[in-house]
């Protein structure tokens, strides 16, 4: 089993399974990996999975409980028209960049029904590193980038909805929509990493040591 596999297993099918007459949106196909557990759960839940892609995925599969949106991802006004007003489940997998999943989370929060689940893929930087075994500079900086915009709109939405990352393979977001309210804009994370006091601590720690 991949660790994508495995990640998708453990981290998101347990969460989402017993959702009766479930409503996936899917936003990245790619080869279908995550595309065919949804339509295990489809399948036993009587529910629908809406797929979108800017890639013409159409073929993977002719499951009747499959509809496939060839598009990109934040054509929202063609999107909106073509799946359900209310969704169970939004899967981003496709563009990972900050700004470009920030638009995603606040162009299809709205569509989340409260107790379902909006999963974020790829917002771990572990993997990528240099030296590591998948060492990528372009995917190290996108995924830290995406989770610290990720905590950001949490920093702000505390109230209206619970979020926990997985670090498995390239990491998940998860978040849980708790309320029908409006998602509030990022609150900016201050870092008092860099400041004079947190030099003098560091400072005081080594004198200490001698």
């Amino acid at each position: 089993m991949s660790d994508f596999n495995y990640k998708i297993k453990t981290e998101l099918i347990p969460k989402i399974n017993n959702i009766k007459n479930i409503k996936i949106l899917e936003l990245g196909v790619q080869k279908g990996r995550s595309t065919f557990e949804f339509l295990k759960i489809c399948k036993n839940n009587e529910g629908k999975l809406f797929s979108v892609d800017i890639d013409d995925c159409s073929t993977i599969t002719s499951d009747i409980n499959w509809k496939f949106i060839h598009s990109r991802d934040d054509n929202f006004s063609l999107i909106k028209n073509l799946i359900p007003n209310i969704v169970n489940v939004i899967f981003i997998d496709k563009i990972h960049e900050a700004k470009h999943v920030e638009k995603l989370i606040y162009g299809y929060y709205d569509h989340l029904d409260v107790g379902g689940y909006m999963f974020v893929d790829d917002v771990s930087s572990l993997p990528y590193l240099k030296g590591s075994k998948r060492d990528s500079f372009y995917c190290e900086i996108n995924n830290n980038e995406t989770l610290e915009k990720i905590i950001e709109i949490y920093n702000n939405n505390i109230t209206n909805f619970d979020l926990n990352i997985s670090y498995i393979s390239s990491g998940l977001a998860i978040i849980k929509k708790k309320t029908e309210n409006k998602l509030l804009k990022p609150n900016t994370l201050y870092s008092r990493k860099s400041s004079f006091k947190n030099f003098l601590r560091k400072l005081w720690k080594i004198l200490k040591k001698d």
